[in-house]
C-alpha cells in the first residue's frame, strides 16, 4: 500500500493505526480498559516528579528498524533526543497493555524483543487476566525472571536501574467490563 494511499483510507472507528518504518500498516483496537489503565500508569509515574520523562504510544529507536511505540515508557532522567526520538539505551522499564487481539504479541514478541534490547523491566499489564508480569534480568532471547501480580493486591514497588522506584497500584487498574471481551 503506498503511502498516498494509507494517508487517504478510512480506518474504523475505535483503532489505533501505527506506520512502520518497514512498510507495514499496523491496526490495533483501543479500548477503554487500554487508555484507562495507560492512564494510571501515568498517574502512578508522577510519584516519579512532574517533569520525569515518561512516554506513552511514543516511538523510541531500536536497531535494524524494530522501532516501537510501547503503551508506556520510563526514560533514564538524562536522557537525550537523537533527533526526533529517544533511543532504547534510555528506556527503564516498558509496559505493554494486553488487549485481546495483541496477547500473542505482547506476552511472547515483546518479551524476546525488550529482552533482546537489554529493557531492564518489562511489564505486561493484563486487564482480561487482571494481573502484572514484571520482567527483569534481560537476556538475548527474554528475561531470566517474570513473577506474576494479581490485580488488587496493593501497591507494586518495581525498582529502576537509576536507582528510583516506581509503585505500580494494583488496586485501583481498571478491569473490563464483562462484555468487553
Amino acid at each position: 500500500m503506498s503511502v498516498d494511499a494509507v494517508m487517504h483510507t478510512e480506518f474504523p472507528a475505535g483503532y489505533v493505526v501505527f506506520f512502520g518504518t518497514d512498510g507495514k500498516v499496523i491496526m490495533t483496537p483501543q479500548s477503554f480498559e487500554h487508555s484507562s489503565t495507560i492512564k494510571s500508569m501515568q498517574i502512578d509515574s508522577l510519584s516519579l516528579g512532574r517533569h520525569a520523562k515518561t512516554a506513552s504510544d511514543v516511538y523510541i529507536d531500536f536497531p535494524a528498524d524494530e522501532n516501537s511505540a510501547p503503551d508506556f515508557a520510563i526514560l533514564r532522567e538524562d536522557a537525550q533526543r537523537q533527533g526526533k526520538r529517544y533511543g532504547f539505551e534510555d528506556v527503564l522499564l516498558i509496559a505493554e497493555v494486553v488487549s485481546v487481539s495483541s496477547a500473542r504479541k505482547d506476552y511472547d514478541d515483546c518479551t524476546a524483543k525488550y529482552g533482546r534490547y537489554g529493557i531492564p523491566v518489562y511489564v505486561v499489564v493484563d486487564p482480561y487476566a487482571a494481573e502484572v508480569v514484571v520482567h527483569t534480568q534481560p537476556t538475548g532471547s527474554g528475561y531470566i525472571a517474570a513473577h506474576t501480580h494479581q490485580y488488587g493486591s496493593g501497591k507494586l514497588p518495581i525498582e529502576l536501574a537509576d536507582g528510583r522506584t516506581y509503585t505500580l497500584d494494583l488496586d485501583e487498574l481498571p478491569r473490563p467490563e464483562a462484555d468487553a471481551r
